[in-house]
């Protein structure tokens, strides 16, 4: 499933009239809550969506509890929907992949620098944790052999 908030963040930066933003869209658009309330109903229907899939494995690029990682990091304040949120649409397992220096871009969509990523990186983390979830770390390598691991956590091969 597709990051919701690139799509998002293209169709913020067109209704404000500007190229790029300095920073993460939940801080510089006009309205963060309205928007990350958005973000989040964006990412429910997603899940919804996914239930209908006929395949054995989804992936998402992003997840519910994503969103909260990214208010908690931005310090912004955020009510018991979100947390709701989290607790009613539940993942199989999360995959996650730290930083990496050497593969991090910066676009028209994602405008963190590298140090910024490892700190929403540690946010991600500890709010997935805070719900009941153990990480499977992704290690850096070739495309195959991060496929390979992540082929062997989902027990596929």
């Amino acid at each position: 499933m597709h990051e919701v908030i690139r799509s998002m963040t293209s169709e913020e930066k067109e209704q404000i009239g500007v190229e790029s933003m300095a920073v993460n869209p939940i801080v510089s658009v006009a309205d963060p809550l309205e928007f990350n309330t958005r973000l989040l109903q964006g990412r429910i229907d997603q899940f919804k969506a996914s239930e209908k899939i006929a395949t054995e494995v989804v992936f998402f690029d992003r997840g519910i509890p994503d969103v909260l990682a990214y208010m908690d990091c931005f310090d912004q304040p955020y009510g018991g929907a979100f947390e709701k949120a989290c607790e009613a649409y539940r993942y199989d397992m999360l995959l996650l992949m730290p930083p990496w220096s050497e593969i991090h871009v910066v676009d028209g969509e994602r405008f963190e620098n590298f140090e910024e990523t490892q700190r929403i990186h540690q946010c991600l983390k500890k709010t997935y944790e805070r719900y009941g979830y153990r990480a499977h770390i992704v290690p850096k390598g070739s495309i195959t052999e991060r496929t390979n691991h992540i082929i062997q956590q989902l027990n596929l091969g």
